[in-house]
């Protein structure tokens, strides 16, 4: 009776995780505040209308949008349509018909915009715009974190009572992943001179939010982490088909065997106008695979190398970065050719960094191939706490350009000679002792 109830209540509980979850949650315990902020500013009225300047600020900490850059869509409240655009195009003009001299840019009920491409003649762009759509992270390049273009708008209202806001806002970035609530409005954004003389606010001001989500944005995860150390031959892979397994029955073409005759043809055949990877045959089957060593062991510190591998043949990743969770990070002393930023998710504790490349040294990771990888070291020193014993040497937590790399189970790190033993004996101690009490239960049941 008590196994049946305690069957019951164990298939209660699943059900309710399972239903109280759902796939747009989007919350990072790294970057709890992390979003995207789209900010709509009415600049000025016209006979039909009204010019507004629209802004993409990316305020998460390390997750940035990778060429080929963002897509903004949203649903007019009414008839809307855009007479011209500035530092922004939308990709379909859709049906104009109904206009005999003047023809709008588009006549869509739902645009999508994307960004204009870096050397746009001038005359067609605006501040803060031409970018192809790429945002740099808020802590990584915070100068880079914001996009922005200039539309004018008919058949809307013209004044602050009569306009309506859009509906239905969409973000690709450039897949899915992002999910946006509805606009708000909000007090009227100030604008200062360049002399810091004068201050001018927007007519009308509206803010829409999206956050991310990497269950929203691909069914597999797309990194793994690998883990080795100086005290231990053991090198723990990235776990088998931990980003999907390898089927070319099923799904021929999924993974490219790294000495294939074909292996130039069928990258340069399959990669036009898609975005899913091309790996390399391995057993993880991961785009990328982060690699941390523990290497060396002072007095008074000890030393960490950590390289980044690519597998993807389809991509290259401009201005990457990793974020690592680890409790020492709190002492670290130096990195050696990455940038560092120390970040604190849990207000004073210190133990999580973010980690990229040097520009123009080590911040573009190649695609797959001899060169498709990157490495530094990093050198802490030791605290109260420090230990080789049961894997506290390595990370608690990686992420890959804001996506979750899958860790290796704890039971596979590599132990210390000592503390291997240790635990060997006393598993045993504990499992010959279970056996001998139920040889004596049932000796004398």
């Amino acid at each position: 009776m008590m196994s049946i109830i305690f069957k019951f209540i164990i298939s209660l509980l699943f059900f309710l995780s399972c239903n109280s979850f759902t796939s747009t949650e989007a919350y990072d315990a790294l970057d709890p505040n992390g979003n995207i902020t789209i900010k709509w500013d009415i600049i000025s009225w016209t006979p039909d209308g009204y010019v507004a300047v629209v802004t993409i600020y990316n305020f998460q900490a390390y997750r940035h949008i990778q060429t080929p850059g963002w897509t903004l869509g949203w649903t007019w409240a009414k008839k809307e349509i855009i007479w011209s655009m500035t530092g922004g195009q939308a990709t379909d003009q859709g049906d104009c018909s109904r206009f005999k001299t003047n023809i709008p840019h588009c006549c869509k009920k739902t645009p999508k915009i994307v960004d204009l491409l870096p050397g746009t003649p001038y005359n067609q762009q605006i501040a803060n715009c031409c970018k192809g759509g790429v945002l740099s992270s808020w802590v990584q390049d915070p100068a880079n974190a914001a996009g922005s273009f200039q539309l004018s708008v008919g058949s809307a209202g013209t004044s602050n009572k009569t306009v309506r806001v859009p509906k239905n806002f969409t973000l690709k970035a450039p897949g899915p992943g992002y999910t946006c609530g509805p606009a708000k409005v909000v007090r009227p954004t100030k604008f200062i001179t360049a002399d810091k003389r004068r201050a001018t606010q927007a007519l009308m001001t509206w803010n829409v939010t999206c956050t991310y989500s990497q269950f929203l944005a691909q069914k597999a995860p797309t990194c793994c982490v690998s883990l080795s150390a100086f005290y231990n031959d053991t090198i723990v892979q990235c776990p088998k088909c931990a980003c999907g397994c390898q089927n070319n029955i099923t799904q021929p073409g999924s993974c490219v065997e790294a000495g294939s005759p074909y292996l130039a043809s069928v990258v340069s055949g399959s990669s036009k106008n898609s975005y899913t990877p091309l790996v390399q045959c391995t057993s993880h089957m991961c785009p990328i695979r982060v690699h941390w060593h523990v290497k060396l062991n002072y007095k008074e510190y000890w030393r960490v190398k950590i390289t980044v591998t690519n597998f993807d043949y389809r991509m290259n990743y401009s201005d990457w970065n990793i974020v690592v969770q680890h409790p020492n990070f709190s002492n670290l002393t130096q990195t050696f050719s990455f940038d560092y930023k120390s970040l604190t998710p849990y207000g004073d504790i210190n133990d999580t960094a973010m980690l990229w490349g040097i520009k123009f040294y080590n911040d573009f990771l190649m695609q797959a191939g001899p060169l498709g990888n990157v490495q530094s070291e990093v050198l802490f020193r030791k605290d109260a706490t420090f230990t080789f014993d049961k894997g506290w040497a390595f990370p608690r937590r990686v992420y890959f350009n804001g996506d979750n790399c899958v860790m290796p189970p704890p039971d596979a790190y590599p132990w210390s000679p000592n503390a291997s033993s240790q635990q060997h004996i006393s598993l045993l101690t504990i499992v010959m002792t279970l056996l001998s009490t139920l040889t004596f239960m049932f000796a004398y049941a």
